[in-house]
C-alpha cells in the first residue's frame, strides 16, 4: 500500500491505525537456527506478548504476541534489511522483515532516508512480488525465509518521482491523503474542541477561515485544527484562564503557529 499526499494530513495516523486494527494473536518463535546459527526473533520493541490461556500446552520456544506492526522512518539503512551479527555473542539479530512477519511493516517518511530510494526497491522488489526473501550467513550459507506481511509506504513525495513502474507494479494500492475541504477541517476543529473540552464558536472559526487561511493563502490541514486548539489551552494555562476560542485565542495561536504570518 502507497500512502502519499502533502503533509501533516494523517498519512502516518492512518497507516498506525491500519496497525492497531490487526485482529487476533500470532505465535513467533524466539529464535531460529540455520545452518547451527542463530537468529533471534522475538524483539520486545516491535513485539508486545499476549497472556495465554493454557499455558502448559504451549512449546515454550514459541512465543504468543499481538501481530506485530514494524515502523520505520528516516533512520532505515540497508543493513538493518539483513541479519545483523553480533561478533561478542555470536548470534544475529533478525531483519526488520523477519519481525514484521504476519503484521504490517511501515516505512514512514519514505524517501527520505539515508539511502536512495531505488536502492531500497531493488532490495525489496523481488519479495513484494513472490512474498519471500533471502537471507544472507556470514558464512556464506543462503536460506529463504516468508515475506508475508502488509507493507505501508508512507510519503509526501510523489510516487511517480520516487519509484518506477515495475515497483508501482507491485504496490497494487495507492491511496491519496489530500488537504481537507472546508467542511471536513470544521468537524476536525469540532472534534478537537469537544475531547478538549473548549466550546466551539462558529463565528470566530468563520472569522479563521476568512482572515487566516483565505487571506494569507494558507492550505487547510488535518493537522492545524488540533495544533491550534492546543495554542489556544496552553496560552489559558499561562494567564489562569478557562480555554475559550476567541478571535483574540486565535490570533495568538496562529502568529505562534506560523510565526512569519
Amino acid at each position: 500500500m502507497f500512502i502519499y499526499g502533502p503533509p501533516g494530513n494523517g498519512k502516518t495516523a492512518i497507516a498506525e491505525t491500519i496497525g492497531r486494527l490487526l485482529p487476533e494473536m500470532v505465535y513467533i518463535p524466539y529464535a531460529l537456527t540455520v545452518g547451527g546459527e542463530i537468529i533471534t526473533v522475538f524483539d520486545p520493541v516491535n513485539h508486545t506478548p499476549a497472556q495465554v490461556e493454557d499455558d502448559d500446552k504451549v512449546d515454550k520456544r514459541w512465543l504468543l504476541v499481538k501481530r506485530p506492526v514494524v515502523i520505520t522512518g528516516g533512520e532505515l539503512t540497508l543493513r538493518m534489511l539483513d541479519l545483523d551479527f553480533n561478533h561478542i555473542s555470536k548470534y544475529y539479530e533478525a531483519s526488520l522483515q523477519m519481525k514484521a512477519n504476519n503484521g504490517i511493516f511501515i516505512a514512514d517518511d519514505f524517501g527520505r532516508q539515508q539511502i536512495e530510494p531505488q536502492n531500497f526497491l531493488n532490495r525489496w522488489i523481488v519479495p513484494l512480488d513472490r512474498r519471500i526473501d533471502f537471507m544472507t550467513l556470514h558464512t556464506g550459507m543462503k536460506f529463504s525465509i516468508p515475506f508475508d506481511m502488509l507493507t505501508i509506504f508512507s510519503t509526501n513525495l510523489e510516487p511517480k518521482n520516487l519509484v518506477d513502474e515495475a515497483f508501482l507494479r507491485r504496490i497494487p494500492y495507492k491511496i491519496k491523503v489530500d488537504h481537507p475541504s472546508e467542511r471536513e477541517y470544521e468537524a476536525i476543529f469540532r472534534m478537537f474542541c469537544r475531547d478538549n473540552g473548549v466550546d466551539f464558536n462558529e463565528d470566530t472559526f468563520n472569522h479563521l477561515l476568512t482572515h487566516y487561511y483565505r487571506k494569507n493563502g494558507v492550505k487547510l490541514n488535518a493537522c492545524h485544527p488540533r495544533d491550534i486548539v492546543e495554542q489556544i489551552i496552553v496560552n489559558s494555562r499561562y494567564y489562569r484562564q478557562p480555554p475559550k476560542m476567541s478571535k483574540e485565542a486565535i490570533h495568538d495561536a496562529w502568529t505562534n503557529y506560523f510565526v512569519e504570518m
